[in-house]
């Protein structure tokens, strides 16, 4: 359970440089500390708690959720979060419309389908050493953007995101689509852009980790 010892012991509180402020953040900074803006954690315990609870009746009832954070740092905690709930992630960059061209992105998934499958097949035998070279290109290609979405067959009723500022792309196009947000959001953020707020340092791994595994165990 998430407790604020756990949220100060994660580095959660630290926020940005009061020079960097979003003015829209600031029902959610308590103070600043050698010019260095302070999140409020009892804000974070409450917003995380909200978000938790809205996660658990929403996934009961068969709601798929994807989690996007194109920082490397974070790379494998989305993904070993994204593995452990049935959830789909999205680490590499984004890729434009993603979401709002699903069609075209969707033949993409058949076509590492299709080509995972030839090799396992025994007509891949039958194909000489440069075309079996460029099948494994196509492939690599394809599950460098494609592998943690490989398996969605519908667009998500729920986002995570993970650095607003380095996921506007994907944000616009969730907020186009009316799908759900929930966002880590720092002291330089803009909470309207999102449905469900929890204000928390984005920048360490420490503090993402403790958020996103908070909210994975809550993702049935």
């Amino acid at each position: 359970m998430i407790t604020v010892e756990k949220l100060l012991a994660s580095s959660v509180h630290l926020g940005h440089s009061i020079k960097e402020k979003n003015p829209k953040m600031s029902p959610y900074i308590y103070g600043e500390r050698k010019g260095i803006h302070i999140i409020d954690l009892l804000q974070t315990l409450i917003q995380t708690r909200k978000v938790c609870k809205f996660l658990s009746n929403s996934t009961k009832k068969g709601k798929k959720v994807l989690f996007v954070g194109t920082k490397t740092q974070f790379a494998s905690v989305i993904e070993n979060c994204a593995v452990k709930s049935n959830s789909f992630y999205v680490t590499q960059r984004w890729l434009g419309g993603m979401l709002t061209n699903w069609l075209t992105v969707k033949k993409c998934l058949e076509k590492l389908e299709k080509i995972t499958n030839l090799e396992l097949e025994e007509t891949s035998k039958q194909l000489t050493k440069k075309e079996n070279l460029i099948l494994k290109k196509k492939k690599a290609k394809l599950e460098k953007y494609f592998s943690g979405i490989r398996k969605m067959t519908k667009l998500p009723d729920i986002v995570i995101i993970v650095g607003q500022k380095q996921e506007l792309n994907a944000i616009k196009e969730c907020l186009k689509l009316n799908i759900t947000l929930i966002t880590i959001l720092d002291t330089n953020c803009d909470p309207t852009l999102t449905n469900f707020i929890i204000p928390a340092n984005d920048d360490s791994l420490s503090s993402v980790s403790l958020i996103l595994n908070a909210l994975n165990e809550h993702i049935k």
